[in-house]
C-alpha cells in the first residue's frame, strides 16, 4: 500500500462531516487529527510553513527517515493532505525536534 493511500485513509477516518466534495473531504480533516495521525503512524514533525493568503497556511511535515506530507490548514483548524513522498533531502528544512 502506497504511503499516500495511507494518508487519505488516516485522513477520511479523522474527517468530519462537512460539505466538501467528496474527493476534497477524503483529503481534509480536523488539523489536530491529522497532526497526531502523521507523528504517531509516520514520526513527522513540523519542518516549517508558509502563508498561502491571509486564511490558510502551507505545511511541510517530515521525518528522520525522509517521508514527508504537504498541508493547506486553514484558521478554523481544517487541514487538507496536498502531497506526500519519500526521500526528503534539504540543508535547510529538517524535522523539528519535540520540545525544541
Amino acid at each position: 500500500m502506497t504511503r499516500f493511500v495511507v494518508a487519505a485513509m488516516l485522513a477520511a477516518a479523522a474527517m468530519t462531516v462537512g460539505s466538501a466534495s467528496a474527493n476534497a473531504a477524503a483529503q481534509c480533516a480536523a488539523r489536530a487529527d491529522i497532526i497526531k495521525a502523521l507523528g504517531d503512524k509516520f514520526h513527522e514533525s513540523e519542518a516549517g510553513r508558509g502563508l498561502i493568503n491571509p486564511n490558510v497556511v502551507l505545511e511541510i511535515f517530515v521525518s528522520d527517515q525522509g517521508s514527508w506530507t504537504v498541508l493547506a490548514s486553514d484558521t478554523k483548524g481544517q487541514s487538507c493532505v496536498l502531497s506526500v513522498g519519500d526521500g526528503w533531502d534539504s540543508p535547510t528544512i529538517t524535522a523539528a525536534m519535540p520540545g525544541a
